[in-house]
């Protein structure tokens, strides 16, 4: 790449929601380039669940899903912390992909569609001028059209900007950490546990090569009172469950170490700053235990897209543009994450949960419903 080098459409951060606006706008003739702080392949902290709802967009995308041999979920169990448990077959279900594989699949693809990639490159600002973005990156600057914040939960954009939820004023939606290993253990086919401990929870499912995705998220308080040790708290918290201390009691870890992430915030964000489109997380990050946050960045992406063709093919205004995405966005997904708040504050108290589960076990359709008001249709 040449310093000053011109793109139609620039997009920082090279994610799910990244990657995939990438494959789509190259594929349509866009000059297009897309940065990412790491060198694929890398691991990253994610559930790893896809609900199979994002199935038929992947195939579009390229990514042959049919063909890789990947585990179909269709079967949730919620265990509460005194051990009380309620299982429920799901509607849709979903299927197991690890983000190591994920990810460099549809890397792949955005170099075949023709994007230019810049790895272990770091993006430091990004200035809208004169109906232009300039992009300050670590080794060279360059101007686009249209520039696509997807760059996660948080990232060094987010606290330049002072965005509205790094403040951290809504303390209950705030700093949260999330700890992920893979794991070889024997595990159902088919069933995604969402295991609840004081101040947090854990999912685990199967991925490709019979491995096991074990996730959870948790306060940062909790950690700081466990001596910022994963393996104290694991020790004391997580271990209170009793399905929980089964399986880290007889599951291989895979990792040396786990892979870890913080300052989590499910807080509300704006779906565009400075004119830049926010998509995936940087726009608004449903609560983890509701399995949907990988479609929504893709689903997202290809909202951002349409928005993004029809102002680069001058049939609207930049203003219409970012109108048109944020309105789609909030139809799309706003009822859907104002669920997983509602949801999220059931499992944070170990009574409430014990409460929430015992309450919940005469009324499967119940569990049915919350699952359908945080998912929706194939796109």
């Amino acid at each position: 790449m040449k310093t000053n080098a011109s793109f139609d459409i620039a997009i920082i951060g090279g994610g799910l929601a990244g990657l995939a606006l990438s494959i789509q706008s190259a594929k349509a003739g866009f000059k297009t380039i897309l940065f990412e702080k790491e060198t694929y392949p890398f691991h990253r902290v994610c559930g790893e669940y896809i609900s199979l709802e994002s199935r038929d967009f992947l195939v579009s995308l390229g990514l042959p899903v049919t063909e890789m041999d990947l585990p179909i979920i269709s079967r949730l169990q919620v265990t509460a912390p005194n051990g009380n448990k309620i299982e429920q077959q799901l509607d849709l279900g979903g299927f197991g992909i690890s983000r190591h594989l994920l990810d460099y699949e549809l890397y792949k693809l955005a170099k075949a569609a023709g994007v230019s990639l810049a790895e272990g490159i770091k993006v430091n600002d990004i200035i809208y001028k004169n109906n232009s973005f300039t992009i300050y990156s670590s080794i060279e600057n360059i101007q686009a059209t249209v520039a696509a914040g997807c760059f996660g939960k948080r990232s060094n954009i987010d606290i330049k900007w002072k965005r509205k939820f790094v403040l951290g004023k809504n303390k209950k939606l705030n700093n949260y950490i999330g700890v992920k290993y893979h794991i070889k253990t024997d595990w159902p086919d088919g069933l995604i546990a969402l295991h609840n401990f004081k101040e947090g929870y854990c999912g685990i499912s199967k991925v490709e090569e019979d491995k096991c995705c074990l996730c959870y998220l948790t306060t940062a308080q909790n950690l700081r009172e466990n001596e910022n040790s994963i393996a104290a708290l694991e020790a004391n918290v997580l271990k209170a469950n009793p399905y929980l201390k089964d399986i880290l009691n007889n599951a291989n870890k895979i990792f040396t170490e786990p892979v870890t992430i913080s300052q989590i915030s499910f807080a509300k964000k704006k779906l565009v700053e400075n004119h830049v489109l926010m998509v995936g997380d940087a726009g608004g990050m449903i609560t983890p235990l509701c399995g949907n946050g990988m479609s929504m960045a893709l689903h997202g992406s290809k909202l951002a897209y349409h928005s993004i063709e029809r102002y680069l093919l001058k049939k609207i205004s930049r203003e219409e543009m970012e109108t048109q995405y944020s309105q789609g966005w909030k139809m799309k997904f706003s009822k859907r994450l104002a669920t997983g708040r509602i949801i999220q504050q059931l499992f944070g108290k170990k009574w409430i949960t014990n409460l929430f589960i015992a309450a919940m076990k005469p009324f499967p359709f119940f569990i049915k419903y919350m699952v359908k008001q945080t998912h929706g249709k194939p796109f």
